[in-house]
């Protein structure tokens, strides 16, 4: 079996959008709304051998976030191939798929059933994400009614609990007060320390550098570096002096 668990090859990704007109200037001229085109992504190609943790880094908005839903197959690239391996997949990224009206308890469910795992599997590991999110009888009411933090501390508790081959991290070294941000930092670091392949996005250059053995470095949707976190990251830290 091959060592590459995923290839990324010319991957291109644009979102079109109208450009804003005055209504006078609409309904005086009659002109059609203009559509404008934003790449997102030009042509990012890397691979990542398996058990591999690789950083991601960039400044805001450069296609970091966009990368990663596209190799957790949220997103589809308008061109360019992403070959993955890994048996499953996980993308940890805060708030993601809930239903506001249905309950923590439902929500845990419709989760679980969308990253892949079967109703007993859900069962066995309801427990663990009840507990972990420290939800206790909230977890029976609709996810509406929740704070921002218990959303945050809900969907990191799913996700993790997963336990994926490919696990995709979106900044999520900082969920909810600071105990539960002491407590989340220790459950991600263990996962990447646990010999799985790990991809992660974070604006911290020490934890890209503390747990990353290869680093991918975007800018306005291109490649700039990908290699050695030492070399990448200095590179990057030149470029934005």
């Amino acid at each position: 079996m091959s060592d590459i668990v995923l290839e990324v090859k010319d991957v291109h990704l644009s979102y079109r959008y109208y450009q804003a007109q005055a209504l006078k200037q609409l309904i005086l001229r009659k002109e059609r709304k203009k559509i404008n085109k934003f790449e997102a992504l030009k042509g990012i190609s890397f691979q990542v051998e398996r058990g591999t943790n690789m950083g991601i880094i960039g400044s805001n908005g450069s296609g970091k976030s966009t990368l990663l839903r596209i190799l957790a197959n949220t997103l589809t690239p308008d061109s360019g191939t992403v070959i993955n391996r890994a048996g499953s997949v996980t993308l940890l990224s805060l708030g993601v798929g809930f239903k506001p009206d249905l309950t923590g308890y439902e929500n845990i469910y419709l989760n679980g059933l969308l990253l892949g795992l079967s109703r007993k599997e859900i069962d066995q590991r309801m427990q663990a994400i009840v507990d972990f999110a420290e939800l206790g009888e909230f977890v029976h009411n609709p996810v509406r009614t929740y704070s921002s933090g218990m959303k945050s501390r809900l969907s990191f508790s799913v996700a993790i609990n997963v336990d994926p081959e490919l696990l995709l991290i979106d900044e999520l070294f900082s969920v909810g007060d600071e105990h539960f941000k002491n407590k989340s930092s220790e459950k991600i670091i263990s996962l990447i320390q646990d010999n799985r392949t790990v991809i992660m996005v974070s604006h911290s250059l020490g934890q890209i550098k503390s747990y990353c053995d290869k680093v991918l470095w975007i800018d306005n949707g291109e490649a700039k570096g990908f290699g050695e976190p030492e070399e990448v990251i200095a590179a990057y830290l030149e470029s934005v002096k």
